[in-house]
Order: structure tokens, then C-alpha cells, then sequence
């Protein structure tokens, strides 16, 4: 295992950190985008249709290419976290996390014990076995965890939620965010900004990172994001980036025949 694992130092250093999501699980897409410079890539299996073999390619197209892999796995259940840190993933970005006890249950999932209940055995993290004990070891140490932050109910109990232990950094979930407030897709509304701001505060007084998810990445909204106070930063999507570029590649197309 890595010595280090460099986003979790960044999240609780607090240091800025940049990276993406993946949706489309072919290991093309992750070899394509570990080249651009990301510090980590994050593979959406709660949203998409990413399952523990195709993570476990997408790692495969990660390695060595210098990005963390994460996953945001489909659920805070024991078994949905640590199939993926068993495929590789380097830290797991936790669905629905509302309460402090949903938070340690996240955590507990995630280590091996005695803080946790995560199972050992042999499989792709460790080389099949083969450094078995080295990771064993380092695990704890070495594994991230993010709680999401997505409901009203959540951003009332982020600073306990951030209190707990191994929990790094949180990252707010803007979409089901303005559900949970009543005002689905309204994603700049005065309410989501103030529950953005409470959480942001709680982060910066537990000494953890806070993360957003800046879906259309302009320089300004980039720009913006860092200086509200996220170190955390997902900057697009793969699913965006792919239709975007070839619609402006069309459009130019069109524009020069016309």
C-alpha cells in the first residue's frame, strides 16, 4: 500500500484538492481523465450504473496515472463500502449521512478492527494477498472518509456529524440538498446558500475539509467555491464534459458552414 494517501491529507489539512466525477464505467474514460492532472477521481455508484467489477476497472485505468480513486458508493450500508475499498478505492464518499450515528456507522464500515468492522481477506487492495500485511497495517490510516451532506436534517447535526471520529471532510450534495428544502433544482437559492454557509462553518471549527460539487465548472464558479472556504472541489462530470465539447464542437462546425 501507498505510504500516503494524499486527499486525505488535503482534507484534513484543509488544503484545496481538485477532481471529478466518472458515470460512464469503462476504464477508457479513467485512463482519459487520470491524464489531465486531477488529484482524485470519483466513480458514482450511487447514481450510475457502476458495480464492484467496474470500479475495479476503473481503478485499474487509474493506477499509476497519479489521481486517488474514491467512491461514491450507492448506500451507507457495511457491505456497499467495503466491496469497494476492497476494489481499490482509496477513500468512499458516503450517501445520506443525517446524523451523527449514521456518520460513525460510515466510519465503522470503512476500518478494520478495532475501530471498525470492515472484513480482511485477500483481494485486489492488497495484491491478492500478497501485501497483505503491509495494507492491513496501513489501512485506518490510509482510507478517507466523506460524509454527504444532502438533507435539511443534515446540515442541522454537521457539527456533530463532523465530530466524529474518522469522519475527514463532508461535501455537500446541492441537488438533493434543495429537494430535501422543498425547491428541487434550485440550486442558488437563498436557502441552500445559508445551509451551505452553516456547513462550511462547522467544517472550518472541526478542522475538516468541506467539498461542493461545481456541476457547470466555469473559472468563476471554481474561483468562487475556493474562496467561500471548499478544499473539496469536483469540477464537472465525465457525462457533461463529453456532451458539452461535442456540442460546441457542432455548433462550430455549423457556424463555420453557414
Amino acid at each position: 500500500m501507498e505510504q500516503v494517501n494524499p486527499v486525505r491529507r488535503a482534507l484534513l489539512e484543509r488544503t484545496p484538492s481538485f477532481g471529478t466525477w466518472i458515470q460512464i464505467g469503462h476504464p477508457a474514460v479513467a485512463e482519459i481523465l487520470a491524464g489531465v492532472g486531477f488529484d482524485w477521481l470519483a466513480a458514482d455508484c450511487e447514481h450510475a450504473d457502476i458495480d464492484a467489477a467496474a470500479f475495479a476497472n476503473l481503478a485499474r485505468g487509474m493506477q499509476g496515472r497519479g489521481p486517488v480513486p474514491l467512491a461514491r458508493v450507492r448506500s451507507n450500508e457495511p457491505l456497499a463500502i467495503r466491496v469497494m475499498l476492497d476494489m481499490g478505492a482509496r477513500g468512499v464518499i458516503v450517501p445520506m449521512i443525517n446524523t451523527a450515528a449514521d456518520a460513525e456507522s460510515a466510519v465503522r464500515a470503512a476500518k478494520y478492527p478495532p475501530r471498525g468492522i470492515r472484513g480482511y481477506c485477500f483481494s485486489r487492495m492488497n495484491d491478492y494477498g500478497a501485501d497483505f500485511e503491509d495494507y492491513a497495517a496501513k489501512a485506518n490510516d490510509e482510507i478517507a472518509v466523506v460524509a454527504m451532506i444532502e438533507t435539511r436534517e443534515a446540515v442541522e447535526n454537521a457539527d456533530a456529524i463532523l465530530a466524529t471520529d474518522g469522519i475527514d471532510g463532508v461535501f455537500i450534495g446541492p441537488y438533493d440538498m434543495s429537494g430535501s428544502l422543498g425547491i428541487p433544482g434550485q440550486t442558488d437559492a437563498t436557502q441552500i446558500r445559508e445551509a451551505c454557509s452553516r456547513v462550511l462553518d462547522a467544517a472550518a471549527a472541526a478542522g475538516k475539509s468541506a467539498g461542493l460539487h461545481v456541476v457547470i465548472p466555469t473559472k468563476e464558479a471554481v474561483q468562487k467555491a475556493v474562496a467561500d472556504g471548499y478544499t473539496f472541489v469536483a469540477v464537472g462530470i465525465d457525462t457533461l464534459f463529453l456532451r458539452e465539447q461535442a456540442r460546441q464542437s457542432l455548433n462550430g462546425l455549423r457556424s463555420a458552414m453557414a
